[in-house]
């Protein structure tokens, strides 16, 4: 059974538990999400099932995919993506797929998202330099990266090289987080600790790859 879910990031939150202490959650208004396209491996060479989050205006869709929704009897979504199983047969298009199906309390997930843009950094910020001395001999230098080339040989910067620039507005998965508590009346999942993204962006919900315990 696929065990994932598209929702979107509402904000953080705390829950008390059965000792009173109290625990940090994110909450995410997780699905439903309908099944737009089934793939199996004789068909594709794979298995996946593609599934539909969100409303779109029709104005916003264009034809190829307002033809792909329509084939599949489903609304246009916002967002549209696609996840790996084992066994597709479990699913059929047109199917709605709620969140109290998906998790449980208590369990693990990965949760993937766009992190939040910054903007032009430099590198004090973006890769946590410590910065240059604000002692005695420096000259307005404090927050420059120091040397960054190496000598007439190889007579070029390495690729790679930690220097200032955009910062942020990239895909980040946090792993491992628990499940504090699903619930299903209004599609709510409270997620034990922080998730990428700003408040309203849509995240990936999956279970955990790599859980532990």
């Amino acid at each position: 059974m696929m065990k994932a879910i598209l929702g979107q990031k509402l904000g953080m939150t705390q829950i008390f538990d059965e000792e009173a202490r109290a625990i940090p959650v994110t909450v995410v208004k997780a699905g439903p999400v309908q099944v737009v396209q089934i793939k199996t491996m004789e068909r594709d060479g794979y298995n996946a099932v593609q599934i539909s989050y969100g409303s779109a205006k029709p104005k916003n869709v264009n034809q190829p995919t307002s033809g792909h929704y329509a084939k599949a009897g489903v609304a246009p979504g916002s967002h549209l993506i696609e996840v790996k199983v084992e066994d597709p047969s479990e699913f059929k298009v047109g199917q709605e797929i709620k969140v109290e199906e998906m998790f449980e309390a208590g369990a693990k997930a990965d949760v993937s998202g766009v992190s939040k843009g910054k903007g032009f950094a430099g590198v004090m910020k973006r890769h946590n330099f410590a910065g240059q001395n604000a002692s005695h001999g420096n000259h307005k230098k404090h927050r420059a990266p120091g040397s960054i080339g190496a000598c007439a040989t190889p007579a070029r910067v390495f690729k790679g090289m930690k220097m200032a620039g955009r910062m942020g507005g990239e895909k980040v998965t946090t792993l491992n987080l628990e499940i504090a508590g699903v619930d299903a009346e209004r599609g709510l999942l409270l997620l034990n600790g922080s998730v990428p993204g700003p408040k309203g962006s849509v995240v990936l919900v999956r279970e955990a790859v790599k859980a532990r315990g």
